[in-house]
């Protein structure tokens, strides 16, 4: 059976792999005696949504007595484990656009080639892959037509100008999808480095005023004593 002048070529990207994913900002955080954030100022985030973590140049913006350090720190590891989750998702939509990628581009090389010989009379000598380690040999001939898996089972027939305008255009979004997953990525980084330092700030804060209440209470103890000699 001679074969089909309409060629096939399979591209079978993520479902999400040009699906912008838009990120749910962090909960209000809340210490027992004031609000981090107010309700009507909208969180600051970075270009695709990512909140920026709340810097904490003086504790007591955040925490008053004692008894606000533990809701406050509870509310700054709260925010440190929303943002390893991202960088967690975000490393393995990586890792698929990494995969992706190459496949993309290998699709649009063989339109591009079968564009050059499509006025070609003599049929292009090839082969194609059955399995794993399995190929067959094929003769293709001058063809204006490609087939192209879309996924999800669909695959569509194009005039080969309109694939390699389809496939040029995935190739671009996955390659800025994937420039923007490693800005987002070192910019979680930043945010949890900067989360690390608030909790270590609220932390260094609770351990002087334990000192002070702790001399205090010594001059307090002291002063009756020598109130009741």
């Amino acid at each position: 059976m001679p074969p089909s002048r309409k060629t096939r070529l399979r591209l079978s990207p993520d479902p999400q792999l040009f699906i912008q994913t838009g990120y749910i900002n962090t909960d209000k955080m809340a210490s027992k005696g004031k609000e981090v954030e107010s309700s009507k100022d909208a969180t600051p985030t970075n270009p695709r949504g990512i909140p920026y973590a709340p810097f904490v140049d003086k504790v007591e913006d955040y925490v008053t007595t004692r008894d606000d350090v533990e809701p406050t720190l509870r509310s700054f590891q709260e925010m440190i484990s929303k943002y390893q989750f991202m960088e967690m998702n975000l490393q393995k939509r990586m890792g698929g656009l990494k995969d992706k990628i190459p496949d993309i581009q290998k699709t649009l090389d063989s339109v591009k080639f079968l564009k050059l010989r499509k006025d070609d009379d003599e049929a292009i000598d090839t082969t194609f892959e059955l399995n794993d380690t399995l190929y067959s040999k094929a003769k293709i001939p001058a063809t204006e037509e490609v087939y192209i898996w879309l996924g999800a089972n669909v695959m569509l027939s194009y005039p080969i100008d309109e694939a390699e305008a389809l496939l040029s255009s995935k190739l671009s979004t996955a390659k800025t999808s994937l420039s923007n997953c490693e800005e987002d990525l070192d910019f979680l980084r930043e945010q949890i480095t900067t989360m690390e330092v608030a909790i270590a700030r609220v932390y260094n804060w609770e351990v002087v005023q334990k000192r002070k209440d702790k001399a205090e209470e010594e001059q307090e103890k002291k002063k009756s004593k020598s109130q009741g000699d």
